[in-house]
């Protein structure tokens, strides 16, 4: 009688480790660690090194999910890992970052503005993963799709631009620490506010405008490249301020839009 071969125990392959979804978790797993990279650095007092490594977070934050996409590797795994990549690298290192950088000083307040920070990058990202559309269409600019509320990505690029622009010196006298505690609760606000900001999802390098798009991002690298403090200051101010700028127009347009009230018609007295 032939023994029988003992059956081979089958395990099922963990969520998020096929090969096409290996690639891009790889990225947002480096993109996490430049985020506490970040947060050593700041911590050491090496503000220069702190900066690029949040930086270099939001450039693997913004290839991750396009190289995602391009694989067909997407999963309910990545987007979950995604998140919390980005609250360590976008939400605790900038505030860690210009707490060290400009606010110790200011010692609970200066902390409390930092958590705030926090905070609302953490309400931003649950808002955004529980939202069933969380990139819709604009409908007054047709196939323009915007966030709702200031991405976690551009407000640590503000702080990150702002600490590079001051050459990454400790800034101690008491006036800018007041003005960086401003920006800090500004961009806390903007994070959980409804307030639209463009998404750039619909950029396409295939389509008719390439050329141009490709000379343009040319001259940014260009310029970026030989005047890096005013320029990568000038672009994430320019962000920030957009969708302040959009919720101004659209109030603008909304109060002269709206009708008059009609005046309410007098009554003759009888005499």
């Amino acid at each position: 009688m032939a023994l029988k071969r003992p059956r081979r125990l089958r395990v099922k392959p963990i969520a998020g480790f096929s090969v096409n979804r290996l690639i891009p978790n790889i990225l947002t797993l480096l993109a996490l660690c430049a985020g506490m990279t970040a947060i050593r650095l700041a911590l050491l007092s090496r503000f220069e090194p702190a900066v690029a490594s949040v930086i270099v977070a939001g450039v693997l934050d913004g290839i991750d999910g396009r190289i995602a996409r391009l694989l067909k590797g997407t999963s309910t795994f990545g987007a979950e890992l995604d998140s919390l990549s980005d609250f360590v690298s976008f939400g605790v290192a900038p505030a860690t970052l210009l707490y060290v950088w400009t606010m110790d000083g200011l010692h609970g307040v200066g902390w409390a503005l930092a958590l705030l920070f926090t905070v609302c990058c953490a309400l931003r990202l649950a808002r955004f993963n529980v939202q069933k559309n969380p990139i819709p269409k604009n409908p007054g600019v047709p196939n323009r799709k915007y966030f709702v509320g200031l991405p976690i990505p551009a407000a640590a690029g503000m702080v990150a631009a702002v600490v590079y622009a001051f050459d990454s010196y400790p800034v101690t006298e008491f006036y800018w620490s007041i003005v960086w505690m401003a920006l800090l609760a500004l961009l806390s606000f903007l994070m959980v506010s409804t307030w639209r900001y463009w998404s750039f999802k619909e950029l396409n390098l295939s389509s008719p405008r390439s050329p141009v798009l490709l000379v343009v991002m040319g001259g940014v690298i260009f310029a970026i490249w030989n005047w890096a403090q005013p320029v990568l200051l000038i672009l994430a101010s320019t962000y920030v301020a957009s969708g302040i700028l959009i919720r101004a127009g659209g109030i603008i347009r909304r109060y002269f839009r709206r009708k008059p009230r009609p005046e309410p018609l007098q009554e003759t007295p009888i005499v």
